[in-house]
């Protein structure tokens, strides 16, 4: 049983965190429970994806059982007691569960009872083989396998397998700008909040200026400012910002990027100090 558990504890240990820190998995779930919206879905797509995170995730658990069957040792620990003994020679002298102690004892290099004997090198030796043929016989299966699909691959419909690589690279690309977007707005967004906080504390000052009629916002206007509310994309208020997030997973955009997205203009008004309005800009 420890033999067997070497051998296939840690490969599902291994697959588990493939599937933990494969991109995939994540993608793969937010496209499969998103709601419908403006997007339809592609079971295609989300096939594709679910075969890329599993060949992915099931890489490492079978170079381990590979390594392992290949190395042999776990396998002759596992079924040493199995051999039958009629292929050998020089047993140890016992009977009934005498001798099925005796080969539990197989992989034991140091123990007396194989002391200047070479049955225990013959038994590891036969059980060695049988591990070792079944590890290559597994990896040229997978060798044989890939082969014929890279053969068979252009009978196939080309044309539908490009256009589902095509939309999983770009689901997994789509969440990454956005997540990154995100960050960036998020950036800013502190960054103001921490600002305008700074400023409250500040002591009221009053500058008297006459108004002149060169004074425009276009001459006032700081670069950095319009950079940072362009980053913002007037997303200012924490309800916005709840209401984007979660417009985003109800509704994600139509897959069509012919159509201009409205974007709300921002009306200035100058007033002198009697409240009286004495021009705008748009």
């Amino acid at each position: 049983m420890y033999a067997l558990g070497v051998m296939f504890v840690p490969p599902i240990i291994l697959f588990c965190l493939g599937v933990l820190v494969n991109r995939h998995t994540g993608v793969l779930m937010e496209e499969y429970v998103r709601p419908l919206g403006k997007r339809t879905k592609n079971p295609a797509v989300v096939k594709f994806l679910l075969s890329s995170m599993l060949q992915r995730a099931l890489l490492a658990p079978m170079v381990w059982i590979l390594m392992t069957l290949l190395d042999g040792k776990c396998f002759i620990c596992a079924f040493s007691m199995n051999v039958d003994l009629k292929y050998f020679t020089g047993i140890p002298n016992g009977t009934g569960l005498e001798l099925i102690k005796i080969m539990a004892k197989v992989p034991c290099k140091e123990d007396v009872i194989f002391t200047n004997t070479s049955f225990r090198k013959a038994v590891s030796r036969y059980v060695r083989c049988y591990s070792q043929a079944i590890g290559w016989s597994i990896l040229l299966f997978f060798i044989f396998l890939g082969a014929v699909g890279r053969v068979l691959k252009p009978c196939f419909n080309h044309a539908t397998f490009l256009q589902t690589r095509y939309w999983s690279n770009y689901l997994d690309i789509e969440q990454k700008l956005f997540d990154e977007t995100c960050v960036l707005h998020a950036r800013d967004f502190a960054r103001k909040c921490v600002v305008q906080f700074f400023e409250s504390m500040r002591e009221d000052t009053t500058l008297r200026m006459p108004l002149s009629s060169a004074l425009r916002p276009n001459t006032i206007r700081n670069e950095y400012g319009e950079e940072e509310e362009e980053r913002l994309h007037g997303i200012t208020r924490q309800d916005q910002v709840d209401h984007l997030l979660q417009t985003w997973y109800e509704c994600k955009p139509e897959l069509d990027v012919t159509k201009m997205a409205y974007k709300p203009k921002v009306c200035i008004t100058w007033e002198d100090h009697n409240g009286k309005a004495l021009f705008s800009e748009v």
